[in-house]
């Protein structure tokens, strides 16, 4: 894949999780553990569908008490364990319909679709979780997506530390 000069750094978060890949890994992969990390601090999720599959979707909602929900529907594009998850994620309504950024309260640049690739590498008894998804880096940092990985990996170190 050729990269263009002027692209912006898109987002790019590395963690060391003190776990074995195994268990990491399955935290992604368990709606049960799922739905207890996968949101920013005060905030819950729900599954309206879930197909945690290669080609299988997904589509959910993000709870804000501050922000309102923040519905999002995509497609498992790779799920290869421990090692890799692959899947798509775009704005969506409680219907499913497609919303643009701006509709959804997101920057006008925000893409329509973002590409979410997590790869897990063990490191001795630990897991280095590798987070990168299409999207600017600035724009996630600006609007609060970066500050959210980084306090859902807090909660997802304090899940599987139990």
């Amino acid at each position: 894949m050729e990269i263009s000069k002027n692209k912006e750094k898109e987002l790019f978060i590395t963690h060391l999780f003190d776990a074995p890949v195994e268990m990491v890994f399955q935290a992604w992969t368990n709606p049960e553990q799922l739905t207890k990390w996968y949101a920013p601090d005060g905030c819950s999720i729900t599954y309206k569908n879930l197909e945690l599959k290669e080609n299988g979707s997904f589509h959910s909602c993000i709870h804000d008490p501050v922000h309102g929900p923040c519905w999002v529907k995509g497609q498992y594009l790779e799920v290869k364990s421990p090692e890799r998850l692959v899947f798509s994620m775009t704005l969506s309504n409680e219907a499913g319909d497609t919303l643009a950024a701006t509709e959804a309260g997101k920057p006008g640049d925000w893409p329509l679709e973002i590409i979410t690739t997590v790869s897990f590498s063990p490191v001795g008894k630990q897991t280095k979780l590798t987070l990168h998804q299409s999207v600017p880096e600035a724009s996630a940092k600006e609007n609060g997506a970066y500050q959210s990985w980084i306090k859902m990996f807090h909660k997802l170190e304090v899940l599987i530390s139990q």
